[in-house]
């Protein structure tokens, strides 16, 4: 039995997002840019997914722009939003457990004269709005927090933040990396205060190396791509036709049954925390104090402590079983380190290599949680006996 649990990496493509692909690769194949009629069919295209993906949100399809990805529209934001108010302010706003993206493009920013604060998180992985109006100046252009923490799901409290960041200063600039929320729960980014969002098609089963970044039609940036000036300027480059409509095709059908899908993954993250709970020496990261179930955390991410277990023996072992997890996020997956969220959450240093990451998706059965919890009540008590720590 082969078992993907590691869904925060990447999903599988669903097969409508593949079609609609295969066929604008190899029928429809125009450039959106060409006058002819095959670039007026790609053109056509663009609009379909620019549409689409407008509704979804709730935004004007003119505030959806087209990337490479998550990390693209994480460095375009920040560093577009940077460059183009520096004028204004130099002081800038992220958490200690951001994405890579946002923390090393901050790092670099840093290296520019610009002053950036760190916000730390509790126990759970959420940050306070109090330090928060705390770290607010009037020099401060830009607030980056991220919607889910893509290692132990934990959700920050964006609308919350939004509000505060407009009533302490209307011009400083909200942006959410929205790349594990996107497609599980419903984000509107005007109804939250957000000016720019971050999303990504690989995590939503739609294709690699396509993303969006959502930016207000009040917004001031600079492009940090120059070319034939595609997209208003602002992302030269040909257009990704295929990726664009695949990725807008995958958001379609997930959103279009979000609530039985949601409500699901919500039993299965449940019944997953339930069960390896059963074996000693266990931890799940993540969950609010009063909420063992999971809720109030993102229902497709259970982040679990084995103590006395490394999560590299772990995630080999249970790859025997054709079970496919990960020890922590996949942009440093091949660096091993300790997670700097799981530190920045205070967890035990023996823990922090001891810690795998099992992800769902709409794929996902109860099947295959049953056949995991069973290699893992298996395992786990054989590792500890046989593997020094």
């Amino acid at each position: 039995m082969e078992v993907y649990l590691d869904n925060s990496a990447t999903t599988r493509v669903l097969p409508e997002a593949a079609e609609l692909m295969t066929k604008i690769m190899c029928e429809d194949y125009g450039n959106p840019s060409s006058l002819h009629m095959k670039g007026v069919q790609a053109e056509q295209y663009l609009r379909y997914a620019k549409d689409t993906l407008a509704k979804l949100l709730k935004v004007n399809e003119k505030e959806i722009f087209f990337t490479s990805g998550g990390t693209e529209s994480d460095n375009m934001a920040l560093k577009g939003c940077a460059f183009a108010n520096g004028r204004r302010g130099r002081h800038l706003i992220t958490t200690q457990i951001e994405h890579p993206a946002v923390l090393n493009t901050m790092r670099y920013l840093e290296t520019m004269g610009y002053q950036v604060t760190y916000l730390p998180v509790d126990g759970c992985g959420r940050i306070s709005l109090e330090n928060l109006r705390y770290a607010m100046r009037q020099d401060t252009i830009l607030v980056s927090i991220m919607h889910t923490n893509n290692e132990v799901g934990s959700l920050q409290p964006v609308a919350e933040a939004g509000a505060l960041i407009k009533q302490l200063n209307p011009y400083t600039l909200f942006h959410v990396d929205a790349v594990q929320g996107f497609g599980k729960a419903k984000i509107h980014p005007k109804k939250m205060g957000i000016d720019l969002l971050s999303v990504s098609g690989h995590k939503i089963h739609g294709p690699k190396g396509v993303g969006v970044l959502y930016i207000g039609d009040k917004v001031k940036i600079q492009p940090l791509i120059h070319g034939g000036g595609q997209q208003l300027n602002l992302r030269s480059g040909t257009d990704n036709v295929s990726g664009a409509a695949g990725m807008a095709k995958a958001a379609e059908l997930l959103y279009a049954h979000y609530e039985e899908d949601h409500e699901r993954l919500c039993q299965y993250k449940k019944y997953f925390c339930d069960g390896v709970r059963r074996i000693d020496g266990v931890k799940v990261n993540g969950l609010l104090p009063d909420q063992p179930d999971g809720e109030g955390t993102a229902a497709h991410i259970v982040s679990v402590s084995f103590r006395g277990v490394r999560s590299e023996v772990l995630l080999h072992a249970l790859e025997e079983n054709g079970i496919y997890v990960s020890a922590g996020s996949a942009c440093a997956a091949r660096k091993p380190q300790p997670s700097a969220t799981l530190k920045a959450m205070g967890i035990e240093k023996t823990l922090l290599e001891s810690t795998i990451r099992f992800s769902f998706s709409v794929y996902t059965t109860k099947e295959e949680l049953d056949y995991t919890l069973r290699a893992l009540y298996d395992k786990i008590p054989m590792l500890r006996k046989y593997v020094r720590y």
